[in-house]
């Protein structure tokens, strides 16, 4: 299994911006899909964005035209751009690789 290890959460104000990255150490990452999910307190964690190999990209509907998913495979890190935040953005933040790894998560915290 690959190692992942997602950083950049925090406290943001509505309609604040944060930045995720994960970091994953395993071999052929180019050729992965990667993806973020999410889980807010007393939910079910939720898929957030994919991204393939060559970037193709798709969101779950709450989060399309405010996060952005992307990769620098040189790098073997996933990024999710995440701007307009809300309150109802607070959860949790996981990578998943498709081996069935998740990383540790990142706290984001969105509140004034």
């Amino acid at each position: 299994q690959v190692q992942l290890v997602e950083s950049g959460g925090g406290l943001v104000q509505p309609g604040g911006s944060l930045r995720l990255s994960c970091a994953s150490a395993g071999s052929n990452f180019s050729i992965y899909t990667m993806y973020w999910y999410r889980q807010a307190p007393g939910k079910q964690r939720e898929w957030v964005a994919g991204i393939t190999g060559t970037g193709s990209t798709n969101y779950e509907d709450s989060v399309k035209g405010r996060f952005t998913i992307s990769r620098d495979n040189a790098k073997q890190t996933i990024y999710l751009q995440m701007n307009s935040l809300k309150p109802e953005d607070t959860a949790i933040y996981y990578c998943h690789h498709p081996d069935g790894t998740w990383g540790q998560g990142t706290q984001v915290t969105v509140s004034s």
